[in-house]
């Protein structure tokens, strides 16, 4: 009887195979380890442009932040933009439009980064005389693709991280403006702490942004009240609205409300 002969087993962990050494990556990343490219090398017998590569591709999945010589991992709530945008988008839109549901004619809206931020475009009332105002280089393109609302655009050095510029010179222009309704984006929120974001330079905008607007409106996923991060933007009283999912909670909603915060409670998708 013929007998086809045994091709040899390929081992899934030989460096050789870049899925194989991702996950590796990937697996001391989500164990709390930083990852040296150099070590990583020799550890591979690779060239350090190859393992570069693997860093790239982990970092736009949000599994690690680049740094010089290697990579870090990141907190949930510090993922980059291009990692969040695919997250749960049907909950995001219930969000989103409940939020722009509270936009009047002829405002001056400003949509700060963010991935459930981005959402609201769609949701804009039409015809409306909005004037719409961002940081946001995702928000920006989806505005102009709608042929009803005006766009300004603030400059700076695009953070590739937020997806956004929030540097000294998009900070100056936004000194400038006097906005209507701001959408702020949150990246963490506690009775205790208020509002916070993980980059120093987004809270210093964040901050800016709140004080030249005249209604503050946050869209807030219950996982923000899970989250931590270091730098603080503002106390729960500088919020004007704040549009929750239902399992946000409860001691957070009890803060918000207690704050004179418009608490709008929305059922969202799984």
């Amino acid at each position: 009887m013929h007998t086809a002969a045994l091709q040899p087993r390929r081992d899934m962990t030989q460096p050789d195979l870049p899925q194989a050494r991702r996950q590796l990556i990937a697996e001391r990343l989500s164990a709390g380890q930083s990852v040296v490219a150099a070590d990583l090398a020799t550890e591979f017998k690779l060239s350090e442009d190859a393992i570069r590569r693997d860093l790239r591709a982990l970092a736009a999945d949000g599994l690690c932040r680049r740094v010089y010589g290697g990579a870090v991992p990141v907190q949930d709530s510090d993922r980059p933009l291009a990692a969040r945008l695919r997250e749960a988008p049907g909950r995001k839109s219930a969000l989103a439009r409940a939020g722009a549901a509270t936009v009047r004619p002829d405002e001056l809206v400003f949509i700060d980064t963010g991935s459930t931020n981005l959402a609201l475009v769609e949701f804009l009332p039409e015809d409306a005389g909005l004037t719409i105002a961002t940081n946001a280089v995702d928000v920006a393109a989806a505005v102009l693709r709608r042929q009803d609302l005006r766009l300004l655009m603030l400059g700076g050095e695009v953070d590739r991280h937020l997806g956004g510029c929030v540097d000294a010179a998009a900070v100056d222009a936004l000194s400038r403006m006097r906005i209507d309704r701001c959408f702020v984006g949150v990246c963490s929120l506690s009775v205790a702490e208020g509002v916070m974001t993980t980059q120093f330079s987004e809270a210093a905008f964040k901050r800016t942004l709140i004080q030249n607007s005249r209604q503050v409106v946050a869209l807030l996923t219950s996982d923000k009240a899970r989250a931590s991060a270091p730098h603080h933007i503002a106390d729960f009283a500088m919020l004007k609205t704040a549009v929750i999912e239902q399992d946000l909670d409860a001691g957070v909603v009890r803060g918000l409300r207690e704050a004179g915060v418009d608490v709008i409670a929305v059922e969202t998708a799984a």
